[in-house]
């Protein structure tokens, strides 16, 4: 899933496409004393990086990405010449692992995959649990001012509303976007037909007009001064909002929310596996967690132990206790093959006239 964030400048991928050879050999590890990180940006805490550094010697390296589809792109043109964790969002998982671009994680060198809910283990994408280690958990949904916003919004196509014109501030990227216009013409939020996707295209030139500015990673900020009065934002960018601001409220949709799942990943041929997981261990700890996501990351987190640890302030926030009828009303963001080349065409063109 961003998440799914945390995040979302843009740049178009195609399929996945590449060689396993083109993802790097495996050869033998060269360990460097360092984990060189490619992510979302405002996604960590740095106090807990620099804990991990004191504790191991080992200096974390970030790259940041901002959209899903840059990470995707990452992994599959040799990632691990460059990188040793990249976060790819479970939607690209399947097309990442049956196309052999990652390695295999030793989860004997991660005993506090434990602190996980069972959830979130043994998924169907991974049933082995050897790919794959969720971060964070990403809803995406509605907020807005109740001082400014203009219109009432109980579904996806109120966003269209002429009154909001460039009072939305909004996540980025296909796999964010063409989901909701899918939803609101009563298509699934994975359509892999490309007649759907051409009319959620044009459901989306529509809405277009009514952005104020599109940001996965810090869409918030155009709430807090002023320039939004609504925003469809990741959970953790609704938590600062809220934080920031008391005339908040979460939409009440009758729509579904999208769902999703920040994974990280090791590419094929990373240099520093070892490290990657030492880095994977320490963030699983359920104190180190829960001091990461006290550290400004209020983000839905699969990581159950970390959660006990947590404060009423994280468990009874407004953005992250949203109404149950929502949480149990989502669609996950699927695989959706070949269709991807269909939506990066559509999403090009969106783009270029937004310009």
């Amino acid at each position: 899933m961003k998440r799914l964030k945390k995040f979302l400048a843009f740049a178009v991928i195609g399929v996945m496409v590449f060689s396993l050879a083109a993802c790097g050999g495996g050869g033998e590890e060269e360990n460097t004393g360092e984990v060189n990180v490619y992510m979302w940006s405002d996604y960590m805490s740095q106090d807990v990086v620099d804990k991990f550094t004191e504790e191991t010697g080992i200096k974390v390296n970030f790259s940041y990405m901002s959209t899903s589809e840059e990470a995707a792109a990452k992994i599959t043109s040799g990632g691990g010449e460059q990188y040793d964790l990249v976060m790819p969002c479970d939607a690209d998982m399947t097309s990442l692992i049956e196309g052999g671009y990652l390695e295999e994680i030793n989860l004997d060198n991660i005993p506090n995959f434990e602190n996980l809910g069972d959830a979130y283990k043994y998924r169907e994408f991974d049933p082995e649990n050897k790919y794959a280690i969720p971060y964070f958990m990403n809803y995406v949904y509605v907020i807005y001012n109740k001082d400014t916003c203009p219109v009432e919004i109980t579904s996806y196509e109120d966003l269209l509303d002429p009154q909001l014109k460039g009072q939305i501030a909004s996540v980025t990227g296909p796999r964010n976007l063409f989901p909701i216009a899918l939803v609101s013409l009563g298509y699934d939020p994975n359509s892999t037909n490309d007649k759907e996707i051409e009319e959620a295209y044009e459901w989306l030139q529509d809405y277009v007009p009514n952005v104020a500015g599109f940001d996965s990673d810090s869409a918030e900020k155009l709430l807090i001064n002023g320039a939004a009065s609504v925003g469809f934002v990741f959970d953790g960018q609704a938590t600062r909002a809220f934080d920031a601001m008391d005339n908040l409220e979460v939409a009440d949709l009758s729509d579904p929310i999208q769902l999703g799942v920040d994974e990280f990943v090791i590419p094929k041929g990373a240099k520093n596996k070892e490290n990657a997981e030492k880095f994977l261990n320490f963030l699983l700890d359920a104190e180190n967690m829960a001091e990461n996501l006290q550290d400004d990351n209020f983000y839905s987190c699969p990581n159950e132990a970390a959660v006990e640890l947590m404060p009423d302030s994280y468990k009874k926030h407004p953005a992250i206790n949203i109404p149950q009828k929502m949480k149990e009303n989502y669609f996950l963001q699927l695989d959706v093959g070949d269709a991807m080349k269909t939506y990066d065409k559509y999403w090009t063109m969106l783009m270029s006239e937004e310009q």
